[in-house]
């Protein structure tokens, strides 16, 4: 019973991300809370490696593993991280990225020789649609003054992290996943701290509030939500994971209304649904099953 509810607990601490960095950003500016955040994330799983006899990959494959961090770590949390941080609801962001498997589709379809099928084709139609609603509908941001801008972050965080797992799904077979995601928080780390140092302040407010946040962004989203998967991997149910992951939009959404009051009104709620459903019908497809395990966080 415990292991058929593994997929949807994972998809909850999935959506918790945004909501997270939401919270963590009242307190620093995103490149400075995610630099933080990368080198927390290094020493926990380093020390993972060690705890758990895992193996650091070397040569040709931690190069490959160096470059899924910044694609996945770098450009997706960076790039979600500055949208919500210039006023967009963390809600919204997460259904933006959510759409990675309709975009990863895309791209087979383009470059492969993969086709669609009718449901696919259906399941596009009504992403549009449900995006547009979502677009049209009375959304509450934190602030309009970079609405055009932050959506442009949040598209290119959507096209760094389906990159990022296609080039993983290419390149990184077979790796240690403990000892890839530690090479893969370095990279990204790599990526964040010059940026910080370059662009913005670097001060932050340290308190309660932002180390509880830390806690459950470094331990629970980047520690445990890994073992989880990793477990899943391994006793077969990364598959369940990807027929509830068009959940994680609504999840949030939901999430962010409790946290944050973020609201969306009935126009928006509707894209919200029609969103989910395009994500399911695409994703469900058997010609991207090979692709379905697309969850590093």
């Amino acid at each position: 019973m415990l292991v058929r509810l593994i997929p949807f607990i994972f998809v909850v601490l999935w959506a918790s991300g945004f909501v997270g960095a939401r919270f963590g950003l009242q307190y620093a500016e995103p490149a400075t809370l995610l630099s933080i955040r990368m080198t927390a994330n290094v020493a926990l799983f380093l020390l993972l490696v060690v705890v758990l006899r895992r193996r650091i990959p070397t040569g040709k494959m931690l190069f490959h593993c160096a470059v899924v961090g910044v694609l996945i770590h770098g450009f997706y949390l960076g790039g979600t991280y500055l949208a919500i941080s210039l006023g967009m609801p963390a809600g919204l962001s997460s259904l933006l990225v959510g759409l990675q498997p309709i975009l990863t589709v895309l791209l087979l379809v383009s470059f492969t020789q993969h086709a669609f099928k009718p449901s696919q084709w259906l399941g596009l139609m009504l992403g549009f649609v449900g995006i547009s609603l979502v677009l049209m509908g009375k959304v509450d941001w934190q602030s309009d003054q970079h609405r055009t801008l932050a959506v442009v972050v949040c598209l290119v965080s959507l096209v760094g992290i389906t990159l990022g797992t296609l080039y993983q799904k290419k390149y990184c077979q077979g790796v240690d996943m403990v000892g890839s995601a530690a090479i893969q928080y370095f990279a990204a780390g790599m990526l964040f701290i010059p940026y910080a140092v370059s662009f913005e302040t670097m001060q932050v407010e340290w308190n309660y509030s932002l180390i509880l946040t830390l806690v459950w962004l470094v331990v629970v989203l980047s520690c445990v939500a890994i073992l989880l998967l990793l477990y899943m991997v391994e006793h077969g149910a990364s598959s369940s994971v990807a027929s509830v992951f068009y959940l994680v939009p609504p999840t949030t959404a939901v999430q962010a209304w409790l946290m944050f009051d973020e609201s969306f009104d009935a126009l928006g709620a509707l894209g919200f649904m029609c969103a989910a459903g395009a994500v399911y019908l695409v994703a469900k497809a058997p010609q991207v099953g090979q692709l379905k395990l697309l969850f590093k966080h």
